[in-house]
C-alpha cells in the first residue's frame, strides 16, 4: 500500500512540477524577446466602422459605468455603433432602456438588444449581436469594465495589416488596493497578461482573446465558425478556431482597460469555476485539431500547455491529500530515504512561480517588491481554490454541461465601497465549502504530526494548505451571510 501512496504522491509532484517549470520557459522567452518592439501603425486615413458590443446579464450597479465610458470614447459619432445585448430579467432591463434613450439624444447609434431566453448565453448574445452589426471591426466590453477614451485609437489602427484578426489589451483594476482578495487576483492576471500574453505574442505562439477589452475584424469571426457556445469558454475557443484558420492576433501590453476585480470570494470561485472548466472543454474540442494542424512541433506544445494548464487543480488535491500520509510513512516505515531525497527537488517548481510572477510585477510597477510580500498568500489561495475548480475539471472530462453564470459585479472602486448588502450577493453555500473546511482541519492534524516527527520541511506547505482551504471556506461562509 505505502508504494502505491508514494507513486500517486510521485506522480502527482512531476504533474505540478512540469507545469510550474513552464514558468522558466515563459522567462526564457521573455529574455529572448526583449529586443523585439512591435512597430505601432500609422494613424488610419479612412475611419472604418466600429460596433461595440456590450453583453451582460443583471448589472444593475454597473450597466450604466459601462455605457457612459463608451459613449466617452474618442471616436466619430458616426462610425461607432454600440449593441446593449441585455439578457437580464431584473431591474436592468429598464435602466438600460432609459441609457439608450438618454444617449440617443445625444447623438449615439446605440441600441438595446434585449433576449428573453438566454440561448447560448454570452456567445449566443453576442452572435445575434453580430447578425446585425454594421460594423466592419467588433470591440467588446463586459460590464465590469470601463474602456478608456482613447481605446479605440490605439487599437483599430493594427488592422490596416489585413491578417490581423484580433487585438487585446492589458487588463487594469480599479480595486486593486481592496482587500487582499483583490491584491491577490491582480497578482494573478498581471502574470498572465504581462507575461504569457506578452511572451506569446512576440514569441508567435497562439495567445487568446480574454473575453472583453478587445478588438475583433468582424471578417475574422465569421471565416472563423462564428460565436460557439458549446463550451464556457467562447472567448478561448474562437481564439483557437481563428489563428489554426491563419490569422493573427496582437496584444498590446502598454495600451490598459480597467477593470473591476471581484470584492467576495464566491463572485471570484464562479469566476474561477467558469474559466477552469472552459478551458478544459476547449481543450477537449481543439486539441486534436492542433495537434492535426501543420503548426511546428515547438507551437503544438505550447497550445498543449495553454490548453490544459487547469488540470493541475486536481493533483493539487492529490498532493495536499497524501502529504500527511506521506509524512507518516517516512517515519513509520523505512527503506524509502533515497525517494524522499529524490522528491525534495519538486520544490524547484516553487521557484520557478515565483520567478514568473516576480517578472510581472517587476514590469509594471515600481513597488514591484511591496507587491511580491503577497505572493504566499496568492500561493495559499490557490490552493484554497483547488477544490472549487478541481470539481470544474472532472465536469468538463466527462461532459457534464452547466449553465453560463456570470460573475456579479457590486461597482466596488474605493475603499469604503459596500457589497455586502447588494442583491446579487450569492448567499448558497455547498458542499464545496465542507470539504474546504475539512481539509484545513485535516492540514491541522498534518502539522500537529509534522511536528511530533520533526519534520520541519514539511510544515511550510502544510501550512500554506491549511491557510488555503480554511481561508476559501471561512470565507465562503462569511461573505454569503454578508459579513
Amino acid at each position: 500500500m505505502e508504494i502505491y501512496l508514494l507513486l500517486a504522491y510521485f506522480i502527482s509532484l512531476c504533474v505540478l512540477f512540469a507545469f510550474g517549470l513552464h514558468g522558466l520557459v515563459m522567462i526564457y522567452y521573455w529574455h529572448k524577446t526583449q529586443k523585439i518592439v512591435h512597430k505601432e501603425p500609422n494613424e488610419m486615413v479612412d475611419i472604418p466602422v466600429v460596433t461595440v458590443q456590450l453583453p451582460f446579464y443583471n448589472e444593475l450597479y454597473v450597466v450604466d459605468r459601462l455605457v457612459k465610458a463608451v459613449c466617452e470614447i474618442d471616436y466619430p459619432k458616426d462610425k461607432l455603433e454600440i449593441q446593449l445585448l441585455d439578457d437580464s430579467t431584473d431591474e436592468t432591463v429598464q435602466l438600460s432602456e432609459k441609457l439608450v434613450e438618454h444617449y440617443s439624444a445625444l447623438g449615439f447609434d446605440i441600441k438595446h438588444i434585449h433576449r428573453t431566453i438566454r440561448t447560448g448565453y454570452k456567445a449566443g448574445a453576442l452572435k445575434d449581436g453580430l447578425d446585425v452589426a454594421r460594423g466592419e471591426f467588433i470591440a467588446i466590453f463586459d460590464a465590469d469594465f470601463v474602456p478608456k477614451p482613447e481605446f479605440l485609437k490605439k487599437t483599430v489602427p493594427y488592422f490596416q495589416d489585413t491578417q490581423i484578426g484580433m487585438v487585446q489589451t492589458r487588463w487594469e483594476h480599479l480595486n486593486e488596493e481592496y482587500s487582499f482578495l483583490t491584491r491577490a487576483q491582480a497578482l494573478a492576471l498581471d502574470g498572465h497578461f504581462v507575461i504569457e500574453q506578452q511572451i506569446r505574442h512576440k514569441a508567435g505562439f497562439f495567445i487568446n482573446f480574454n473575453g472583453t477589452a478587445g478588438v475583433w475584424r468582424k471578417a475574422t469571426i465569421e471565416d472563423a465558425g462564428n460565436w460557439h457556445s458549446d463550451t464556457l469558454a467562447e472567448d478561448l475557443d474562437l481564439s483557437y478556431r481563428a489563428q489554426l484558420k491563419g490569422w493573427q492576433f496582437v496584444f498590446l501590453n502598454d495600451v490598459t482597460s480597467p477593470a473591476e476585480l471581484p470584492a467576495d470570494i464566491n463572485s471570484l470561485k464562479t469566476q474561477q469555476f467558469r474559466w477552469t472548466k472552459g478551458a478544459v472543454e476547449t481543450a477537449k474540442k481543439l486539441l486534436p485539431t492542433v495537434w492535426r494542424s501543420e503548426l511546428s512541433i515547438k507551437m503544438k506544445l505550447e497550445c498543449t500547455v495553454h490548453l490544459t494548464s487547469n488540470i493541475v487543480f486536481p493533483f493539487i488535491m492529490l498532493v495536499a491529500f497524501l502529504n500527511v500520509p506521506i509524512v507518516i510513512i517516512k517515519n513509520e516505515v523505512g527503506g524509502f530515504d533515497k525517494y524522499f531525497s529524490v522528491m525534495s527537488i519538486f520544490v524547484l517548481a516553487s521557484i520557478s512561480t515565483f520567478l514568473f510572477y516576480m517578472y510581472a510585477q517587476r514590469a509594471i510597477h515600481l513597488d514591484w517588491q511591496r507587491r511580491l510580500l503577497l505572493f504566499p498568500v496568492f500561493m495559499a489561495g490557490s490552493m484554497g481554490l483547488a477544490v472549487n475548480n478541481t470539481k470544474a475539471v472532472f465536469e468538463a472530462i466527462i461532459g457534464k454541461k452547466s449553465e453560463f453564470k456570470r460573475t456579479p459585479k457590486y461597482r466596488i472602486e474605493q475603499n469604503d465601497d459596500q457589497w455586502k448588502k447588494n442583491k446579487y450577493v450569492q448567499k448558497k453555500v455547498g458542499w464545496i465549502v465542507v470539504v474546504e473546511l475539512a481539509l484545513a482541519a485535516y492540514f491541522l492534524f498534518g502539522i500537529v504530526a509534522s511536528v511530533s516527527y520533526m519534520e520541519i520541511a514539511a510544515i511550510p506547505f502544510q501550512l500554506m494548505f491549511l491557510m488555503g482551504f480554511g481561508t476559501v471556506g471561512f470565507l465562503s461562509l462569511r461573505h454569503a451571510l454578508g459579513r
